[in-house]
C-alpha cells in the first residue's frame, strides 16, 4: 500500500501471487447445478408483434405444411390426429400443434444427473450451460487444426467436468473420426458417463444408437432408472432434434425421437437455420418459420408419448450475402434469438438457443467478440438450455481448447449478471458507509474484509496487473494465457467415483453390442 492509501501494484511481487495461488487452491469449489436467473427477460417485440409471428407459423402449418420424411408411422400419427397428410406433407389445422403441445408437454423437467447434486431443472427461470456440439476438428495453439479424436473427446469431458460455469456434460462435443461412425457412440457416452457425474446428451444419428443412449442409461441408474410414482423411466438424457430446415424432418430425426419420447427422455426441437439461404432473409420471416417447424416437432413427440419432455429450440444464424458463408455474432439472429424465447414462454415450454458462436479461425479478438455477443443475447434472453456455449470456432467445424476456457470464463460473467443485485442488508453496505465515512477508503473496512472473495466475479484468464508485472510474467496474451489454463486442468483432473460393478456392465454392454455389428470389429 503506498501513502496515498491506494494499492502499489508495481512492487506486487510473485510472492503475493503465489499466495493468491495457493489460497485458491485450498478453496472448495460449490457445486451449482444451474443458474436461477434474478433478473428481466429483455423483450423486443410487443403483444402485437408476437402475435403477428405467431399467426404467421400457424399460416405456414396450415397452408404450407411441413414435410415428415420416410417414417409412414409418423405420418399415420398425423392422419389419426386429424391432419391432412399429402404423401409426405403434412398440414396441420389450425391452433392442432399448439393444442397438444400446451396439453400435455412439461413446462419444466428435471434431468437427472449419476450425482443427484447435479440434477438440473430444465425450464421456467433456469439456465442450463452447455459445451459445443458436434465439430469434425478441434484446434490448440500447439498442435493447430486437426480432426478429432477420442483422446480430445476424453480431454473435452473433463473440462467441461472441471469448469464450474458449465451445468452439462453435452454430447459430441467434438466427433472422434478415429473410431468407426457405427460404434462411436458407445466411447462418446461411455466417457461422459466414465469421466463426469454431469447430465449429458443421447446419441440421435440413427434410431438404433438412441436406444442404445436409453438403454446405457438404464445400466448407469440402475434401480433408480424408473420413477416410482409414474412407473416410467426417469428423464436421464437430453438430445438434439434438429428439423432439416426448410420445413422438413427426416427419418432419422423422427426415428431418434420416437425412441426417446418412448422412454420419456427429452427431446430439443430445434429448426437449423441459415437465414437467407434456409429461411427468408428477414428476422420475422425467420422467426415465423422456426416458430412452424418448432411446434410441429414438439407436438410430434406428444403424439408418440404424451408428456415426454420437449424444448423448443432456435439456431438461426446469418449468411454473408456476398460468400454464401455463415456468420455469427450480428445483430440479426440475437433478435431471432430475443424473439424466440419470448415465443416459448407464451407457450409454455422450456427454451434451447444461444451459446459462444463465432467464425475466427483462432481463439482471437474475432472469436472473442462474436461469442460475447451471442452469449450476452442468451443470458438476457431467458434461455434454458444454452448449447453450444463453450468451445464453438470456426463456425461450429471447430472446437477450439482456448476457446473452451475463454468462453467459461464469459459463462462464469453471464451467471454473476443473471444473479441480479443483492438487496439484502449486506448488499447495501450501510454499515461500511457508516464506518469508512467521507474522505476515506474502503479497502480495510470490515464489509470489505468480509465480502472481499465474493464481492466481483474473478476471472482466470484476465491479466489486470500493471503493464511492468504484466511485461515480468512473460508478456502472455489471452490465448497464451488461456492456453495454460486448459493444460493445468487437465494436470489436475480427478474423475468422479463410479461403481465398478456399473463401470464393469458398461463395459460389457458395450463388448456385447459391438461385437453384433457385422464387420465385427469391437476396437
Amino acid at each position: 500500500m503506498s501513502d496515498t492509501g491506494t494499492p502499489n501494484r508495481a512492487r506486487r511481487g510473485r510472492g503475493g501471487r503465489a499466495a493468491r495461488q495457493a489460497l485458491a487452491k485450498s478453496e472448495v469449489i460449490p457445486i451449482v447445478p444451474y443458474i436461477t436467473r434474478k433478473i428481466p427477460y429483455y423483450e423486443v417485440l410487443d403483444e402485437d408483434g408476437l402475435q403477428l409471428i405467431e399467426k404467421n407459423a400457424e399460416i405456414i402449418l396450415s397452408e404450407i405444411g411441413i414435410e415428415f420424411r420416410g417414417d409412414e408411422e409418423a405420418l399415420q400419427l398425423w392422419r389419426d390426429a386429424g391432419a391432412d397428410v399429402q404423401g409426405e406433407l403434412v398440414k396441420f389445422p389450425v391452433g392442432l400443434c399448439r393444442k397438444l403441445i400446451q396439453d400435455s408437454a412439461p413446462r419444466q423437467f428435471t434431468q437427472h444427473a449419476r450425482n443427484p447434486e447435479r440434477n438440473i431443472e430444465v425450464g421456467g427461470k433456469n439456465t442450463v450451460f452447455v459445451p459445443a456440439y458436434g465439430s469434425p476438428f478441434v484446434y490448440d495453439m500447439d498442435k493447430g487444426r486437426r480432426y478429432a479424436t477420442i483422446e480430445d473427446f476424453t480431454n473435452f469431458v473433463k473440462l467441461a467436468y472441471l469448469s464450474p460455469s458449465l451445468h452439462h456434460s453435452g454430447g459430441t462435443i467434438c466427433e472422434p473420426v478415429d473410431l468407426p461412425v457405427n460404434k462411436r457412440h458407445f466411447d462418446m457416452l461411455y466417457t461422459h458417463i466414465k469421466y463426469s457425474d454431469k447430465p449429458f446428451m443421447g446419441s440421435v444419428t440413427a434410431p438404433e444408437r438412441a436406444q442404445d443412449s436409453v438403454d446405457m442409461c438404464a445400466i448407469l441408474f440402475g434401480d433408480d432408472f424408473i420413477d416410482p410414482k409414474t412407473d416410467q423411466p426417469k428423464t436421464c438424457l437430453i438430445s438434439l432434434i434438429n428439423a432439416n430446415s426448410p420445413m422438413t424432418f427426416d427419418d432419422t430425426m423422427l426415428g431418434a425421437a420416437k425412441v426417446y419420447a418412448r422412454n420419456n427422455q427429452a427431446c430439443i426441437i430445434t429448426p437449423f437455420i441459415l437465414a437467407g439461404a434456409m429461411s427468408p432473409v428477414t428476422v420475422a420471416g425467420t422467426a415465423a418459420q422456426s416458430l412452424a417447424e418448432a411446434l410441429a416437432g414438439m407436438a410430434f413427440v406428444q403424439l408418440v408419448n404424451a408428456g415426454a419432455p420437449v424444448v423448443m429450440g432456435s439456431f438461426a444464424s446469418s449468411i454473408s450475402m456476398q460468400s454464401g458463408a455463415p456468420t455469427f455474432g450480428t445483430p440479426e439472429p440475437a433478435l431471432v434469438l430475443y424473439i424466440m424465447a419470448a415465443l416459448a414462454r407464451r407457450l409454455g415450454v422450456p427454451f434451447r438457443s444461444g451459446g459462444g458462436f463465432c467464425g475466427s479461425k483462432l481463439p482471437d479478438a474475432q472469436a472473442a467478440n462474436e461469442a460475447a455477443n451471442t452469449l450476452l443475447p442468451t443470458a438476457l434472453a431467458g434461455v434454458n438450455f444454452a448449447l453450444h456455449t463453450a468451445g464453438w470456432q470456426e463456425g461450429g467445424l471447430v472446437m477450439g481448447y482456448e476457446k473452451f476456457v475463454m468462453d467459461t470464463d464469459l459463462a462464469g460473467m453471464m451467471a454473476k449478471m443473471m444473479a441480479g443485485v443483492d438487496l439484502s442488508e449486506n448488499g447495501q453496505a450501510l454499515d461500511a458507509i457508516r464506518e469508512v465515512g467521507p474522505g476515506n477508503h474502503f479497502l480495510g473496512c470490515a464489509h470489505t474484509k468480509a465480502n472481499f472473495k465474493s464481492a466481483f466475479y474473478r476471472s482466470p484468464l484476465a491479466d489486470n496487473n500493471s503493464y511492468e508485472q504484466w511485461e515480468a510474467d512473460g508478456s502472455l496474451t489471452h490465448e497464451q494465457r488461456a492456453n495454460a489454463l486448459w493444460k493445468k486442468m487437465l494436470e489436475n483432473y480427478q474423475p468422479p467415483a463410479l461403481d465398478p460393478a456399473t463401470d464393469q456392465a458398461l463395459l460389457d454392454y458395450m463388448q456385447r453390442r459391438k461385437a453384433s455389428f457385422p464387420d465385427s470389429n469391437i476396437s
